[in-house]
């Protein structure tokens, strides 16, 4: 009997030494693991301002001195140019997405979120230089992204029409899609057209969409 409670201590004092470590390791491994996301957003951000700079084909070498790494780095990331190009564009849209709820809470009204929101859109619309041709291509990877675009982002745009419809700023009959595809349009040949302000059209929109006092 003692040897068997004997036993049973040793082998709770030895899962509890396995769980101290086990978490140990977890808490250990949980820095690595954000400096590591960290390190990976610096490498979307500095490649989505090249390539807003100088369209998706620029050099390898520019998007890692903007990012202050080695090429290396960036292929050992993304080996192809088709997997940072498609990482860029999600990583874009997330932001665009989280962005929307971000603003309905610091911003003084929905309707001020709203034009906020959609002149984020605008900038993500205006500044993909070349990726619309690339996501035209026959490379698989890409088939997926403009479903991912509207998953994202047509959800986000509903909660702010949603949320200023509610406050009595707008009109109930506006459809978040229908509003994307609007300002979409009115953003064609905004990006090499020096005369063209597809910006003040698009906030003159977002103004006409309240309701009068």
């Amino acid at each position: 009997m003692n040897d068997g409670d004997g036993g049973d201590g040793c082998d709770e004092a030895e899962g509890a030494g396995a769980g101290r470590t086990a978490t140990h390791g977890t808490r250990a491994a949980e820095p690595k693991r954000k400096d590591a996301r960290r390190n990976k957003q610096t490498l979307l951000d500095a490649a989505a301002a090249v390539f807003v700079r100088s369209g998706v084909e620029a050099p390898v070498r520019d998007i890692a001195a903007e990012a202050g790494v080695g090429v290396g780095t960036i292929y050992r990331h993304f080996p192809t140019r088709a997997d940072l190009i498609i990482a860029v564009y999600r990583h874009q849209v997330d932001a665009c997405a989280e962005a929307g709820p971000a603003l309905l809470t610091t911003e003084a009204t929905p309707h001020a979120a709203l034009g906020r929101w959609i002149g984020l859109f605008v900038d993500f619309l205006v500044t993909k230089h070349g990726l619309a041709g690339v996501l035209h291509s026959d490379d698989p990877g890409f088939e997926a992204l403009h479903a991912y675009f509207l998953n994202r982002l047509v959800p986000t745009c509903a909660h702010l029409l949603d949320a200023a419809t509610t406050a009595g700023e707008i009109r109930s009959d506006i459809d978040a899609y229908a509003l994307m595809r609007g300002v979409g349009n009115l953003c064609i040949g905004a990006d090499n057209d020096p005369h063209y302000d597809a910006r003040h059209l698009v906030e003159l929109l977002i103004a006409g969409l309240r309701l009068g006092d």
